[in-house]
């Protein structure tokens, strides 16, 4: 289904789960849970379309859902926190509103811990720190602040990998008492098999990085505090120095010889041009071991 130009579409995990609750009678239940999970995405939505974000796609899981936009990790992390935490604050709200519903007497009790239960289960889970959920981005935009952003793109799949096969784990571990827990199970397969294709998927996220860098490379002009040091050396590949570069941070490369010596001091934005445009930039060695003496000089 699309509207205007986002598209909107069911995971078959919904698919699944709805075809299950029709078998059982549970069609009351999944209209609930539908209208939960798209009341949740619509908070994202929301939060992402006030900050000037372009949507690209919303898929619904029954767990929650998935928007793809164009800006991820190429706008201020705390944008990216406030449109996470968007989902499950409606959650918050739709929860406020059943007990009003029911101090007013317009639900029953146990339609309303029903309700309540299904938002406090769907809110809370996607605050864990697995990706794409909620808490995962949360998790990958504070840890974009304090480590280089590729190792940041990085540690956080490996992080919701762990995470994805310790919930797999545990839907196995009981079986021997209680059975196989499907639900959780199909979560953490989900969880595990998203991750797993997203590792491919780092260098793209990270290029896209880098050319919105050398996009934006006025955004620091003028700030010699906004300047942060790293130091390399001059056999370093040009690809491993852009790898140490922060999110939200201008760098200065000092590049020093064996011992120690400062051969260059490159900004980043040189780097950046030499990186992607290498036919009109030195140094045509990938490296900067062929500079004889420092391009930029330390005041």
């Amino acid at each position: 289904m699309t509207i205007g130009r986002l598209r909107i579409r069911l995971h078959p995990l919904f698919a699944i789960v709805a075809l299950l609750s029709v078998l059982t009678g549970y069609v009351a239940e999944l209209l609930v849970l539908f209208g939960i999970v798209l009341i949740h995405e619509l908070g994202h939505l929301s939060a992402a379309s006030g900050f000037g974000w372009r949507v690209v796609r919303l898929q619904l899981l029954p767990f929650g859902g998935v928007l793809e936009v164009e800006q991820s990790g190429i706008v201020p992390a705390w944008q990216e926190i406030a449109v996470a935490l968007a989902g499950p604050v409606q959650n918050a709200f739709m929860i406020a509103v059943a007990y009003a519903l029911e101090w007013a007497g317009v639900w029953s009790g146990p339609w309303t811990a029903y309700f309540v239960q299904a938002n406090l289960m769907i809110g809370l889970f996607n605050l864990l720190p697995a990706l794409p959920l909620d808490g995962g981005k949360v998790m990958q935009s504070l840890m974009s602040l304090m480590m280089p952003y590729y190792r940041c793109l990085t540690l956080g799949v490996w992080i919701s990998l762990a995470i994805s096969l310790f919930i797999i784990g545990f839907s196995l571990w009981r079986a021997p008492s209680s059975g196989i827990h499907l639900n959780l199970l199909m979560i953490g397969l989900f969880l595990w098999w998203t991750n797993w294709y997203a590792r491919k998927h780092v260098p793209f996220q990270f290029m896209r990085f880098l050319v919105h860098r050398s996009l934006s490379s006025g955004e620091f002009a003028g700030r010699a505090d906004a300047a942060e040091p790293i130091v390399v050396g001059q056999s370093t590949p040009i690809s491993d120095m852009l790898k140490l570069m922060k999110r939200e941070r201008r760098h200065l490369f000092y590049v020093v010889n064996g011992s120690g010596v400062p051969r260059a001091v490159v900004p980043d934005t040189v780097l950046l041009k030499t990186y992607l445009s290498p036919r009109k930039f030195p140094p045509p060695a990938g490296n900067f071991s062929s500079w004889t003496r420092p391009r930029f000089h330390v005041k």
